[in-house]
């Protein structure tokens, strides 16, 4: 007989206890070794049994267990300890509180769709929510005062198994939030805190807000399985990234208008600072910023400001930053825009569940608008989330410097008529958590050589300074620590080798092999991630014989351990995960390379450490950024990558090995055959000898070398508390400071008067740039045969159209020219104007320009919309260049 409702009925700590459901409630612990040695201790078989999950471990033990440990007194001051440790944590001052010369923003609210925090609350599938948990728990231990924003979906992201013939099956296991630690927001009364959103029909989609605490982060995840939804409403959270094209939509509506509801409801309950900043981390919270545009045009005595949209709009973008992580637009969310339309014109988000009343203060095609290909060669059928994510805020960036290069021109549409270069989206390269994802060995290791003090604040702050110690530590050591590392791995990998065996229906009488899968003195390679086809899972098959000798080389063998999860519905990569599989079952070979399901962050902590190498062969430059490598690095791993993301940008040719790419080969099939074959070179001639390269001592002196170089020099870049530190002060400070700008009230008391202003500057600039036009360009003082250092005297007349010049910004712009006149390495020169305009209403101006560099050299003019409010020179979209001409004659413009 099944049961009608499952729910979780949360154990009773005896008094002296408390502190204990205090701990498990905070998710610090799973990054913090004492707690959660703490925590083992409580009952150590039962703390494996329950996945070391503090929550369920409290359910679970016994009531005499727990009676015998509030009576020991041993116990009891540890969990003081522990209890103080944190308190002190969450409540001193860290990096954030000891900054000075700026005021930095009161708080931030970081929207993403998925987190990965731990294994414990199971709310990511991949990279884009391990690197937002990543980045909330770098903020916590920053003291950055970030408030998380996503949902909390029932089913989580899928579990993975095989079938007998090597097929992905996935299944959704149902969450309890009574068993997660998490805790409902309530109101004063005691009532559950709800935000609503209208929908068409009539029809309401409620959430409840749940909190977990991440060390001194606040994360709060929108829950729609309540009862005043209908049965469609309440699987709006029901899964990550399942459902069809209008169940994403109502995510992310819920995600970005609900976030921002919940936000507010949060910081009136518990006085927590309200967000100068909000971060969407990707498109899907794009809808936060329509929402803010709304709560900006409500009359000043309902909350609002009495803005109109395009002042509001200004304001909005002050405060908000776009990071988009994907390198291809088949990674873009987009939409129909008539089920845009639809949820949005007439019955859409209101303040509340009730009548259907629209977003007031936010027209539909203003909406519309904001996610318009209106690009050339966009679709004008569909909404762009990313177009609006950019449009909807005055700063974005991509994840690494190559991904920043990407996305520049992947985005170019939406700024016409500037240079690739000048497309205003920078790039902060991502950052791994260290706490979390060094192992505690490594850890210990080079707490002994350089005290625990110091490594704390070395994992934090990705100061190199912080690092240097590392060098001193013995060959020896190092050597025996990765051993241990490739032997915790090992038996990792054969316990589930061996269950995966067992779901795939083969019994126990037959995996006798399982105990000798992987052997712990011989090169390990790793190689998990997400399974798209752009990832090339299957690369290393590609002459399944090579990849075979090397498996199986009678004096430098390699092994390698892989896992991953396809989307499920993609069928294309589910059958590489099948060839791969198929390939590993193979009697000869499967001793040496294996397949794990169910790669999650459990997995993780113990692959990582174990690698010697870590894989990575993406097409290149379709890596983002890529972290699992940092991880790996971390631990002491060397890396084996194409140059893309992260590993493009800090590949020294010391600290791993880059596989060269066929870049500009058009044939798929042809690149593959040669990037598998320099992968292979590598690993039999350079990687593998480099590893079994061992000295009279028995130590590959040369191989530990790469490991100490790596650790000492990519150590403080790869960690997410520098790249924490980096959005602060390149980001987020400015942001704060736009934000207070636009803000700030005029003469008279009006408020917001910044971005009433902006928005006027914005709409005149508009309506009069079709007029604006340079007219006439002409250059003295130039030599028949210019030599460098020599000047120019630009002179050049602009037609303005009743702008002032105060408007403009004037440039004559330099650099090196192709065949195609085509300038590179632009410098821009500052152009200045006449007292007055001549009689036919237009402007001279002048200026020198340098002859600064040797060879093929060109210059233009241009004119550019200027204003003191401007983030960049391209904000507006806007510019005015000369009219395509033959070329100079005699100096002048023809």
């Amino acid at each position: 007989m099944k049961a009608i409702r499952r729910f979780t009925v949360r154990t009773v700590l005896p008094e002296p206890l408390q502190a204990l459901g205090e701990l498990a409630l905070n998710l610090r612990w799973s990054w913090h070794p004492e707690t959660r040695e703490l925590f083992r201790s409580v009952d150590p078989e039962v703390w494996e049994a329950t996945g070391c999950d503090p929550v369920r471990l409290l359910g679970a033990v016994s009531g005499q267990r727990l009676s015998a440990l509030a009576a020991d007194r041993r116990f009891l001051r540890r969990l003081h300890d522990a209890e103080e440790d944190l308190r002190d944590y969450l409540t001193g001052p860290r990096w954030y509180q000891q900054q000075r010369g700026r005021e930095l923003p009161a708080a931030i609210a970081y929207f993403s769709p998925e987190f990965g925090i731990t294994a414990a609350l199971p709310q990511y599938s991949g990279g884009l929510g391990i690197l937002a948990g990543d980045h909330l728990k770098a903020a916590s231990d920053l003291g950055v005062p970030i408030i998380g924003v996503g949902l909390l979906y029932r089913h989580g992201y899928f579990r993975q198994s095989l079938s007998r013939d090597g097929w992905q099956q996935e299944r959704y296991p149902l969450l309890d939030p009574n068993e997660l630690a998490v805790s409902l927001l309530r109101e004063a009364d005691g009532s559950p805190s709800t935000v609503a959103l209208t929908l068409p029909g009539g029809r309401a989609l409620h959430a409840q807000i749940w909190k977990a605490q991440v060390g001194r982060v606040p994360l709060l995840m929108l829950d729609s399985d309540i009862e005043e939804n209908d049965a469609r409403a309440r699987d709006v959270t029901d899964r990550l990234y399942g459902g069809g094209s209008e169940h994403r939509l109502l995510q992310e509506m819920l995600l970005g208008i609900g976030g921002v509801r919940a936000v507010r409801t949060f910081c009136r309950l518990t006085g927590h600072a309200d967000p100068e900043v909000f971060h969407t981390n990707e498109g899907h919270a794009g809808f936060l910023g329509v929402e803010r545009i709304r709560e900006l045009t409500r009359p000043g005595d309902e909350g609002g400001a009495g803005l109109d949209f395009d002042a509001a709009l200004e304001a909005v973008r002050a405060g908000t930053l776009f990071t988009t992580h994907t390198p291809v637009p088949a990674g873009i969310d987009r939409f129909e825009r008539q089920l845009v339309q639809r949820h949005f014109a007439g019955a859409a988000a209101s303040a509340a569940a009730g009548p259907a009343e629209g977003l007031p203060g936010v027209p539909v095609e203003r909406v519309l608008a904001l996610g318009a290909e209106s690009w050339p060669g966009g679709d004008p059928a569909l909404f762009n989330m990313a177009a609006m994510g950019l449009r909807l805020a005055q700063r974005a960036n991509g994840v690494s410097l190559l991904h920043g290069q990407v996305s520049r021109g992947m985005f170019n549409g939406l700024w016409p008529g500037f240079d690739t270069t000048e497309v205003p989206i920078t790039s902060i390269t991502n950052g791994v958590h260290a706490p979390t994802w060094i192992d505690p060995e490594v850890v210990r290791l080079a707490a002994r050589e350089i005290g625990p003090e110091r490594i704390d604040d070395a994992m934090v702050l990705g100061e190199s300074r912080r690092w240097d110690g590392i060098e001193a530590i013995a060959d020896a050591e190092i050597w025996e620590l990765r051993r241990r590392l490739r032997a915790q791995l090992v038996t990792e990998a054969r316990a589930r080798l061996r269950a995966s065996w067992r779901q795939r229906g083969i019994g126990d009488a037959e995996l006798g092999w399982t105990g000798d899968v992987l052997d712990p003195d011989v090169l390990t390679i790793g190689f998990a991630r997400r399974v798209p086809s752009y990832k090339r899972l299957t690369l290393m098959l590609r002459d399944p014989e090579r990849l075979s000798s090397l498996l199986l080389h009678p004096t430098r063998p390699i092994q390698i351990v892989v896992a991953g999860k396809a989307h499920p519905a993609d069928d294309g990569g589910k059958a590489l995960i099948q060839k791969l599989v198929a390939f590993a079952d193979d009697h000869a070979v499967r001793h040496r390379i294996v397949f794990l399901p169910d790669y999650d962050m459990d997995m993780a902590a113990k692959l990582y450490p174990g690698c010697d190498v870590w894989l990575n062969n993406p097409l290149r430059p379709l890596e983002a950024c890529g972290t699992s490598g940092m991880k790996a690095a971390l631990n002491g791993a060397l890396n084996l990558s194409v140059l893309d993301g992260w590993w493009d940008e800090w590949y020294d040719g010391a600290n791993g090995w880059a596989i060269p790419t066929a870049d500009g080969e058009v044939d798929e099939d042809r690149r593959d055959e040669i990037e598998s074959g320099a992968l292979y070179d590598l690993i039999e001639h350079q990687v593998a000898p480099r590893f079994y390269e061992h000295d009279a001592s028995e130590l590959p002196r040369r191989w530990i070398q790469m490991v100490r170089h790596t650790l000492v020099t990519l150590g403080p870049k790869v960690l997410a508390g520098r790249m924490v530190r980096e959005y602060v002060e390149r980001l987020y400070a400015p942001a704060a400071e736009s934000q207070r700008a636009l803000a700030a009230a005029g003469e008279g008391g009006l408020v917001f008067a910044g971005a009433r202003e902006l928005a006027e500057w914005k709409n005149r600039i508009r309506s009069r740039w079709s007029q604006v036009r340079v007219e006439h360009v002409e250059a003295a003082g130039g030599a028949d045969a210019p030599e460098l250092g020599s000047t120019l005297a630009l002179r050049v007349q602009v037609h303005l159209d009743g702008l002032d010049p105060s408007d403009v910004d004037v440039q004559a712009v330099s650099g090196r020219v192709d065949e195609r006149d085509v300038i590179s390495d632009a410098t821009t020169v500052p152009l200045k104007p006449a007292d007055r305009a001549d009689v036919d209403g237009r402007w001279r101006y002048e200026g020198p320009l340098e002859l600064s560099r040797t060879g093929p050299f060109g210059y233009t003019v241009r004119v550019l919309p200027s204003h003191r409010l401007l983030a960049s020179e391209a904000e507006v979209g806007l510019v005015a260049l000369p009219v395509e001409s033959t070329g100079l004659s005699d100096g002048v413009l023809r």
